[in-house]
């Protein structure tokens, strides 16, 4: 099972704009008629049911979404590019380079833009005015936007199995659910998680098998913070304890795992648990009873219970605790998801992106201008083109650039860097 891949998506580049002038018969001047270059493709991930972990991201990493079209004569614009979609299962987070959350897929059919298509080019037919009436140059499109992501899959499971190596999760799993786990006399049987299903009176519940933790887990320690991480999501945590290390064992190995969810994420230590001791034919009845004693003098899990997975003893009391818990656990979500739902929503308004608004930095003997519109404008000029160079010194003339750079202290020959573009000033 792969649950962590690193890709990297690139969206589509904007198509350029084109620089035509209407030549027909019997029409001498006809004027301008360049079409815009259309924008490039976004790259979209789609949460979809039909995977079931990121094995299909193990030999491809690179995903490029279409460009857009060229713009034509005759006031043809360029075709848009296609959006490029990438599945991904349910329960994916996207992260970005330095680790931010960038997106959490946990619906069917979710969509999450994660890189946007270049902007096209304009035709010269929008460079057209009064005082310029057969403009020689167009605009190029924008390189669309290029990243890597990390995917780590979460798995959506209802309960929770934890506990320390070779407690019996597994034989534990098998016994309430048809999942078939592999089982064995020695720890670290299950080196990835495994899901069953698991009938709750009325309802279902998605069952999941972590993988042992050991001390120092939360830590990084064996694989813990991949076994911590599918953790997270689920509602209800079911402790298991390996009854036949006997009760001096019990309160250490149940410290010994809430310590680490407490270390990897603290909210976990709040959620509703069960706690078992499995295992029971390994005790005779003196053993039953200090299991029994163990587990009432716990006071803090909404339900603790001495089971067997081998030979099925306690599991319908485990069943019926597990019912009533989790109708609990779905109650105080739905009531938090309402609690979410009804919050004022958050409006997004769009940065300041006047073409006035930039900054001019000295750095060693070059002066390096920020400014989102002055950036674009410069990627979109073909420098080569001497209307197109005289178009744009008259915008950033206009904006106060030249000025700004002389308040700065820069002098005519000196090197001033925008964006990707260099060139001196005069």
């Amino acid at each position: 099972m792969l649950d962590r891949a690193s890709i990297c998506v690139r969206a589509g580049r904007g198509g350029n704009g084109s620089m035509s002038f209407r030549r027909e018969k019997y029409v001498p001047k006809g004027g301008p008629d360049g079409g815009d270059g259309a924008p490039g493709g976004d790259v979209v991930l789609v949460a979809t049911r039909q995977l079931h972990d990121l094995s299909h991201f193990r030999h491809k990493h690179h995903f490029r979404a279409q460009d857009g079209g060229q713009g034509r004569g005759a006031n043809k614009r360029g075709a848009d590019g296609l959006e490029l979609l990438v599945q991904v299962p349910v329960g994916t987070e996207v992260l970005g380079v330095e680790g931010e959350v960038l997106g959490d897929l946990v619906h069917p059919g979710q969509r999450l833009c994660v890189a946007r298509g270049g902007e096209g080019g304009r035709g010269n037919v929008c460079f057209k005015s009064s005082t310029r009436q057969a403009p020689k140059f167009a605009e190029r499109g924008l390189d669309g936007e290029e990243l890597w992501l990390t995917l780590s899959l979460k798995l959506l499971a209802d309960i929770g199995l934890v506990g320390l190596p070779n407690a019996g999760k597994s034989s534990l799993l098998a016994a309430l659910t048809r999942a078939h786990p592999k089982i064995a006399a020695y720890p670290f049987t299950t080196i990835e998680p495994n899901l069953g299903v698991i009938y709750l009176g009325e309802s279902t519940a998605v069952i999941a098998d972590i993988p042992g933790l050991i001390e120092g887990a939360s830590e990084g320690a064996g694989l813990g913070h991949r076994f911590l991480a599918h953790i997270e999501r689920t509602a209800l945590l079911l402790y298991v304890l390996d009854g036949g290390e006997g009760a001096e064992a019990w309160p250490a190995a149940l410290g010994t795992v809430r310590g680490e969810l407490g270390a990897f994420r603290a909210e976990l230590l709040e959620r509703p648990a069960v706690v078992v001791v499995n295992k029971a034919d390994l005790l005779d009845d003196a053993g039953r009873e200090e299991a029994g004693a163990f587990l009432a003098g716990l006071g803090w899990p909404a339900a603790a219970v001495l089971v067997s997975a081998a030979d099925g003893a306690g599991l319908p009391d485990l069943v019926a605790a597990l019912d009533e818990v989790m109708a609990q656990a779905r109650a105080a979500q739905d009531a938090a998801a309402a609690e979410r739902a009804a919050q004022a929503p958050v409006v997004l308004r769009p940065a300041d992106e006047r073409l006035e608004t930039f900054t001019v930095a000295r750095e060693d003997d070059y002066f390096v201008v920020h400014g989102v519109q002055l950036e674009r404008l410069f990627a979109k000029a073909d420098l080569d083109n001497e209307d197109a160079v005289a178009y744009l010194q008259k915008l950033i003339e206009r904006a106060g650039l030249n000025d700004a750079l002389r308040r700065a202290g820069a002098l005519p020959g000196d090197t001033v860097v925008v964006g990707e573009q260099e060139f001196e000033f005069a």
